[in-house]
């Protein structure tokens, strides 16, 4: 449902996450080339990673798995940027927690060296030399430069419900827990890629942003989301609605509960929520995923009865998946900056 809760977005790793836990803070938007007016698509997370193993300089162990049986694990906080088209790459900055201030129990404010996150604002750089790139592939970075400066405002939510609650929060009952503050975001501000200006304005950044957190990551994991849908029906584009679906292999209490999904269609202000957490609703989906040499096709849907990123987990394994375009490409399959076309409306 379209309900706002910062206390989400708090940081979660105290107790048994602060020696095995993540948490991250995604943002995702379309900006334009301040004098071509090409369009491109960037993210830029927040991501960090067991704060009770800090030591003096970031820990990267995903590419040493002696170390790893040695029970050494990840310890840092990386900036983490990327970007879509012809010319596409991610950027990986670390931090040794030294470096990292984030008060715990009250709202974000993340500050990392000259990077900074809160509920309003983000801002930061990424540099990344051939050089550096090519010494240190434990850090899974392409080289280049990226600096942002940007303006948030989170107009729609998604509340998955009493699963991520205080009292499944306080007992870690999730592996991986979702909530995303910002379905719908209006940014506003600049980026600047390898030299390039970009301007991001709130009414065609088509702009998401949420937050994950827990002791490791659901595999597979399934997140689409778009808020740059047309009616298939009418071919009216839809100013006041955003799509959100999200799962893959839920586990609680570390049991696997099968491929599941929940989600949200906020149609024209109105909300149609699918959670299968919610079991009193009846809720089932199924879901498919094709690939062919352009495009990666999902297909969601619910019967008619029923109402490649690289990074590394805190058990400092690599994970990586594949990416289309950009990471909001439309169930119907067509590539865009966070377009879809939906036969939902009416």
């Amino acid at each position: 449902m379209n309900k706002s809760d910062i206390t989400r977005d708090y940081c979660m790793l105290k107790g048994p996450l602060a020696r095995r836990g993540y948490d991250w803070w995604w943002h995702s938007f379309t900006a334009e080339h301040v004098k071509t007016g090409a369009k491109k698509s960037f993210y830029i997370e927040y991501f960090l990673c067991n704060p009770a193993r800090a030591q003096k300089e970031p820990v990267i162990v995903w590419n040493n798995p002696e170390g790893r049986k040695a029970g050494k694990r990840p310890s840092y906080c990386m900036i983490n940027v990327g970007f879509w088209g012809k010319e596409k790459g991610q950027l990986h900055r670390f931090f040794p927690w030294s470096q990292v201030s984030i008060p715990m129990g009250k709202p974000l404010n993340l500050q990392a060296g000259d990077c900074s996150c809160t509920e309003t604002h983000m801002k930061g750089s990424v540099q990344v030399t051939p050089e550096a790139a090519a010494a240190h592939p434990e850090w899974m970075s392409d080289a280049g430069e990226m600096e942002w400066d940007l303006q948030i405002e989170k107009q729609v939510a998604y509340h998955v419900g009493y699963g991520a609650s205080r009292f499944f929060r306080a007992i870690n009952a999730f592996e991986m827990f979702w909530h995303a503050e910002g379905m719908k975001t209006a940014f506003s501000g600049w980026v600047r890629l390898n030299g390039e200006e970009y301007r991001v304005s709130p009414d065609t950044c088509y702009g998401y942003a949420d937050k994950n957190w827990g002791g490791d990551f659901t595999s597979p994991w399934v997140w689409l989301s778009s808020n740059d849908l047309v009616s298939r029906r009418t071919g009216r584009r839809l100013t006041n609605s955003v799509f959100e679906v999200g799962g893959g292999n839920p586990k609680v209490f570390g049991i696997a509960l099968g491929r599941k999904l929940l989600g949200q269609f906020y149609y024209e202000g109105k909300d149609y929520e699918f959670n299968f957490s919610k079991f009193w609703t009846g809720s089932r989906t199924f879901f498919d995923c094709t690939e062919t040499d352009t495009e990666i096709r999902w297909k969601v849907s619910r019967p008619p009865s029923g109402p490649r990123w690289r990074w590394t987990s805190p058990a400092g394994r690599r994970r990586c998946c594949s990416s289309p375009t950009n990471p909001l490409t439309a169930i119907s399959g067509t590539p865009g900056c966070g377009t879809a076309a939906t036969a939902l409306a009416p």
